[in-house]
């Protein structure tokens, strides 16, 4: 079947821009309308199932590991798809939006992956969106060499790294786009259009259409994905089993289903990642109501806590059974110029990845170029010549239920400095956000949506177990607003301060900052 005989058009409600034609032909927009026709409504089942499944968790339903898919866990004899071309070696891979300078320095900076992110690293404007489109196909057919305002050259070199590409979550809508009378899923939209115009030129290049897929919460929306995988395939008649996905296990649920969502993408799986910011704000976003998961200072919960040691030891553990690749969380820091500075950021780094590797990872993500060389240095030490250590399968390790969800050992109340971190955070990330801007460094670190997601959530969980006054909240958000005024005067900050109220300091907790704030403020933008 060619997408010639599709019928399933959508219609475009945004302006036109540069270039937005050779990425919204009409084939192109057949192709998402057939995936619409044929999971949306499906999607929108999985999304009420959700919120099922949060209402049955707060009313004290126990979080455990499925009785019914038992015999999946049990089963030694399925594994997942081989490694595809480009994705057997990733001990170091960059994240960062497909915005063209940071994309051409991402595929130059010497890592094996290049995870392109129109997730959390994107405000997703519709300039953003499109434009991310138009830089993944200039960049795969080699045109995205450019010379900057400021004189600077941006070219292509010889040695390229794997693109992977993060779509956004099942969560969220893409309103610029309408088939049926109702918005587009924005997974599909970002799916869609980068394997309508690139999954064929990524085959012909020696790789393949690859893909992470975020917030998961279960295996039936690893089965969604799964499915969604094949028909494109079929449609545009690309051989099946052709695509590659590796899921981002950064929600409490599925962290209970990791080889049940690996199964459900077996023959499509490419591994699993650990999400450390994103996880800690599922954890609040599920069980926040009890005092048990009360946090503290999101500084102080890192990845050696006991509950994310076993999260991501049993990650590691899984993936290794499965033969699949287990990745590591982001390395977020980005190297100053002051020599002090930059070495202490650069040992932090190396401390993490050290133990990363000695766990079993098999590589690991970072933020910046300049981190790229002591991740692969330390990954270097460990795997030598091999590309991976798939084959330590981590038998000692067995997790348990309680240990997923020990929380409580590392409980306590939030300092005064915890508190500003995060008021400070949150403002200055929703400024950049609705500038249009995913991905900001703020303090030496590369923030995205997922660490203005924790900022938020943990103001809300202090306030909400009253470890810290409303009123203190109240003027703290009054000095940091104006604060923010200050060294961002560019900044709306009226609708700043607002969008943090409406986000976190609201008796019900809304599940993402993201769904609303984008039809209030970035829908019918043009870039």
């Amino acid at each position: 079947m060619t997408t010639s005989a599709l019928t399933h058009r959508v219609r475009v409600l945004a302006p036109e821009g540069e270039r937005h034609d050779e990425i919204l032909t009409p084939a192109a927009l057949d192709f998402v309308g057939a995936l619409a026709a044929a999971f949306g409504e499906r999607r929108q089942e999985l999304m009420k199932e959700r919120r099922r499944q949060a209402l049955r968790l707060a009313a004290g339903t126990p979080l455990d590991f499925p009785m019914v898919t038992s015999a999946v866990r049990a089963d030694p004899g399925w594994r997942v798809a081989p490694p595809a071309p480009g994705l057997t070696d990733r001990r170091v891979e960059i994240t960062g939006p497909p915005e063209r300078r940071m994309a051409v320095n991402a595929l130059n900076s010497g890592a094996q992956v290049w995870m392109a992110d129109l997730e959390d690293a994107t405000a997703p404007t519709w300039g953003n969106v499109i434009g991310g489109q138009l830089s993944l196909l200039d960049a795969i057919e080699r045109r995205i060499d450019f010379t900057a305002a400021d004189g600077r050259e941006y070219r292509l070199g010889e040695h390229l790294a794997t693109i992977v590409v993060r779509p956004r979550g099942w969560h969220l809508e893409e309103e610029h786009l309408e088939y049926d009378g109702r918005p587009v899923p924005a997974a599909l939209v970002d799916f869609g259009l980068y394997f309508f115009h690139c999954a064929q030129r990524q085959i012909d290049a020696g790789y393949g259409p690859y893909f992470y897929l975020p917030k998961l919460e279960n295996r039936y929306e690893a089965r969604l994905w799964n499915d969604v995988f094949l028909l494109a395939q079929e449609l545009l008649g690309i051989p099946r089993g052709t695509v590659r996905a590796t899921v981002l296990i950064e929600t409490i649920t599925a962290a209970f289903e990791m080889e049940e969502i690996l199964y459900e993408l077996r023959e499509h799986s490419s591994g699993l990642n650990a999400g450390r910011w994103d996880y800690l704000f599922s954890v609040i976003k599920t069980f926040g109501h009890r005092t048990d998961f009360l946090l503290p200072d999101r500084a102080k919960v890192t990845m050696t806590a006991p509950f994310m040691r076993a999260y991501t030891e049993l990650l590691v553990r899984t993936c290794h059974k499965r033969g699949a690749h287990a990745i590591g969380g982001m390395a977020a820091q980005v190297p100053g110029a002051e020599p002090a500075a930059r070495e202490a950021a650069l040992a932090t780094v190396r401390l993490n990845k050290e133990r990363e590797a000695e766990d079993g990872f098999d590589g690991s993500w970072v933020a910046h170029p300049g981190l790229v060389p002591v991740c692969r240095e330390v990954f270097d030490g460990v795997l030598g010549e091999r590309p991976h250590q798939l084959d330590r399968l981590r038998e000692d390790v067995a997790v348990t239920a309680a240990e997923l969800l020990s929380v409580r050992r590392i409980a306590g109340p939030p300092t005064a400095e915890g508190v500003r971190t995060n008021l400070r955070v949150a403002l200055r990330y929703f400024a950049a956000w609705l500038d249009g801007r995913g991905a900001v460094a703020l303090d030496g670190l590369m923030e995205d949506a997922a660490t203005a997601e924790i900022a938020r959530v943990q103001i809300w969980q202090w306030l909400r177990h009253r470890v810290i006054e409303r009123e203190t909240v109240a003027e703290l958000l009054e000095e940091e607003t104006a604060a923010l005024g200050a060294e961002y005067p560019w900044a709306p900050v009226e609708e700043v301060r607002a969008l943090f109220e409406r986000t976190a300091l609201q008796g019900e907790l809304p599940l993402f900052f993201t769904p609303e704030a984008y039809t209030r403020h970035l829908v019918r933008r043009a870039s």
